[in-house]
């Protein structure tokens, strides 16, 4: 999948444009899943469609081989992360400039090289521990769990009764994984992942002022940040945060 930073969804800069949990009911009921149905999906269904979409993500995506310095500087960075919080959590880079971070449910961690060509090291660890927040606090599973009931693979779904999506083509598995990739979060959810990815850095002895620091370098870029105004103040959050952990 190529789009320019502009279009692409970066989780740690997003705000609500729509709650990435709200499900296309009329759009379902065109298909004949009802509802109720709808809402059955298991974490299992949902995990399973995390494998199928990250591999479509790997193989739709030039991955930085082992020896780029782009993987080396990642390996560097997520050093002692494979299992962090009780996720078995995998990290890869794709080579290209758009700027873009996400983490799916099943522990698939994937930074994109124009990001990591902006950000200092701890900068990208805040953006990996806010990633693992939406994870942790449940968002990455919801939203994956609306691009399968909103994707075009809703139809194979429905006729099968349940999430099989071995039975997905192609062309509708790019579709789920490019709906979970491009959706976007609620307000609440990002404040929420700041939060923990802040209580991320803390916990590991990062500095967690480069989150705030991400947020304002992201802004300053204008294209896909300055279109999402509220940055300062989520930037002003992590510093309060920082003033008062300082006092205790």
């Amino acid at each position: 999948m190529r789009k320019s930073s502009s279009a692409v969804l970066l989780a740690l800069a997003c705000f609500a444009a729509g709650n990435a949990s709200a499900i296309d009911l009329k759009s379902l009921a065109g298909t004949g899943m009802k509802a109720g149905q709808a809402l059955t999906l298991s974490d299992a269904d949902v995990a399973k469609a995390a494998d199928q979409a990250c591999a479509y993500m790997d193989k739709d995506n030039k991955i930085a081989p082992a020896n780029s310095p782009y993987a080396q500087r990642l390996a560097k960075i997520t050093q002692g992360l494979a299992n962090e919080d009780g996720l078995n959590l995998n990290f890869k880079v794709y080579l290209t400039e758009d700027v873009n971070a996400w983490a799916m449910a099943n522990g698939c961690v994937r930074v994109y090289s124009g990001l990591m060509d902006m950000a200092s090291d701890d900068e990208v660890r805040g953006v990996i521990g806010h990633e693992i927040g939406h994870v942790k606090l449940g968002h990455s599973k919801t939203k994956m769990r609306t691009a399968m009931l909103t994707s075009a693979g809703r139809d194979t779904l429905a006729a099968s009764g349940n999430a099989n999506v071995a039975d997905l083509t192609q062309g509708q598995l790019g579709e789920l994984a490019e709906g979970f990739v491009n959706a976007q979060f609620s307000q609440k959810e990002e404040s929420a992942a700041d939060e923990y990815g802040y209580r991320f850095m803390k916990r590991h002895s990062y500095d967690p002022a480069a989150l705030a620091s991400m947020f304002r370098k992201l802004s300053s870029e204008g294209g896909l940040m300055s279109s999402h105004p509220g940055s300062e103040a989520r930037a002003g959050r992590i510093d309060a945060m920082i003033k008062k952990d300082g006092k205790r």
